[in-house]
């Protein structure tokens, strides 16, 4: 066994071969330089020149203002020098002659107008004061007689009032007193009433006669001859109608007494 091993590590090796990686690599590097030199060939390509055609000629350039040329400036003229004064000696002169005075125009007298006499006034004509009193009391007098007439129509319609007022009173009087009576019919006097007690009671009705409601207002203190002719009001449904529909009205202050 041992021999055998020794063998087996004594036996040739064999190296691995370089080539394949080595002809990679060259192979690598020769595609970059192709990559590289192709870039740089492309980006160094110059610009393409377009050319374009103009269908039309371009405006004319604008006129340029003209500048008058400056007037020329006036040359001032040489100012003469004053030659020297010589003085002469002082001679008598004469005195020119003084103009004499103009004569004033004397004033015209002035003309007065003369004083134009004014015609005398014209008398205006004085009204006849007869005839304004006669038209004045004439005037008062149909006033007067108006007002008569107005004061007696009213006291003509204040009376008709008066009278139409006593005449539905005096009818509904008439009706409530038929009511009334028949109201009486039904009332049960209790034994131990004394006296003449007075109740007031609100009775509420219907066109037809019917009796809606019977409320006490005012109390005889005596509650079972309240109570007596609460009952009463109620029984004597429908009540009687008045002789004029005009007359009727919807609530009726009714009151009893049990000695009437």
């Amino acid at each position: 066994m041992s021999a055998a091993l020794a063998g087996h590590l004594l036996e040739e090796r064999y190296e691995e071969s370089f080539k394949p990686a080595i002809v990679l690599a060259l192979a690598v590097h020769v595609l970059l330089a192709v990559v590289l030199t192709l870039g740089v060939r492309w980006q160094s390509r110059a610009p393409d020149v377009v050319q374009v055609e103009l269908w039309q000629p371009p405006p004319p350039p604008p006129p340029q203002p003209v500048v008058e040329p400056a007037p020329p400036k006036p040359v001032p003229a040489p100012v003469a020098k004053p030659e020297p004064r010589i003085e002469k000696p002082d001679i008598a002169l004469k005195e020119p002659a003084k103009p004499k005075p103009e004569a004033k125009p004397k004033p015209k007298p002035e003309v007065k107008a003369k004083p134009v006499a004014k015609p005398p006034p014209v008398a205006k004509p004085q009204p006849d004061e007869t005839q304004a009193k006669l038209l004045l009391a004439e005037a008062l007098q149909r006033e007067q007689q108006q007002f008569a007439v107005a004061q007696e129509q009213q006291r003509i319609k204040e009376q008709l009032t008066r009278d139409a007022a006593a005449a539905r009173s005096r009818a509904l009087a008439t009706w409530t007193d038929k009511i009334r009576n028949r109201i009486r019919g039904y009332i049960v006097l209790p034994p131990d009433l004394k006296g003449n007690p007075e109740a007031l009671f609100l009775v509420t009705l219907l066109p037809t006669g019917d009796v809606l409601q019977a409320q006490l207002v005012i109390s005889s203190g005596h509650s079972a001859y309240d109570e007596a002719v609460h009952r009463a009001i109620l029984k004597s449904s429908p009540l009687p109608k008045p002789d004029t529909p005009g007359l009727f009205e919807r609530e009726l202050k009714l009151t009893f007494r049990p000695r009437e």
